[in-house]
């Protein structure tokens, strides 16, 4: 696993650290009063429209699942996240950082990751918020 650290609040380029580009299919589950509006503007107008929301059906390039402790079972979630991604997609759970309301501990979603068949790769640091990206194993892609 990678881990990188940066700041929402620092520079406002977080969408592009995180590897959104312009035309990208996004999907958001988990929204809520909570979230980080400001990294959700810089994904809206790097990928240059609005992320879908749950009921979506198109083919998804990313899903980004904004996820606090007590919103249910992680693998659950994540499985259903994975339902409509493309081959090459992935999936980056946001979670309230360490100390903070709804935190979840980092070794929750590692743990829920290879369940639900994917793969932890980074980790990043945003503002309130902590990002990990989760990938579809390249095994399972060629299918």
């Amino acid at each position: 696993m990678v881990a990188a650290t940066e700041s929402s609040s620092a520079g406002g380029n977080s969408a592009h650290k995180l590897g959104f580009t312009s035309g990208m299919m996004v999907q958001e589950l988990g929204w809520d009063e909570d979230t980080d509006d400001d990294l959700r503007a810089e994904i809206e107008d790097l990928i240059g429209g609005e992320m879908l929301d749950e009921d979506a059906d198109d083919v998804i390039d990313v899903v980004v699942l904004w996820w606090r402790d007590g919103d249910g079972d992680l693998v659950d979630a994540l499985m259903d996240a994975i339902s409509p991604l493309a081959d090459d997609g992935y999936v980056w759970v946001f979670s309230p950082k360490t100390g903070t309301d709804g935190h979840v501990d980092p070794s929750e979603i590692a743990e829920s990751a290879p369940t639900a068949g994917l793969t932890q790769t980074s980790v990043m640091s945003l503002g309130g918020w902590s990002g990990s990206r989760l990938v579809q194993p390249k095994s399972r892609k060629r299918t």
